[in-house]
């Protein structure tokens, strides 16, 4: 399942990358239409390698929006060059996608 939507650019010496993910982000604090509880599904872990060489990293938690934005830069990187996106969800559900520098 492809959740991150990515556009990196070498501008130089450094790289720009814009991110954003496609998830629900529920908390597990909110009730359905029934009053029972929506279980918890957020990101939990995020990280982003150029090289084999982690260029980015986050522990998010609950209180992070629906559909979460992170702009980031680095030192290196070419247009050609591939990033490696790997997320990790609350509940255990993981990936690993990939991304191209223009």
């Amino acid at each position: 399942m492809s959740i991150m939507r990515v556009k990196a650019k070498a501008r130089g010496a450094t790289t720009e990358v814009k991110m954003m993910a496609k998830h629900i982000m529920e908390t597990g604090q909110r009730k359905d239409k029934s009053g029972n509880i929506i279980p918890a599904q957020f990101l939990a872990e995020l990280e982003v390698r150029h090289a084999g060489k982690v260029v980015f990293a986050a522990n998010l938690g609950p209180a992070v929006s629906k559909n979460p934005y992170f702009s980031f830069s680095f030192a290196g990187g070419a247009s050609g060059d591939t990033l490696e996106v790997s997320w990790k969800e609350n509940t255990g559900t993981s990936g690993t996608e990939t991304a191209e520098i223009r």
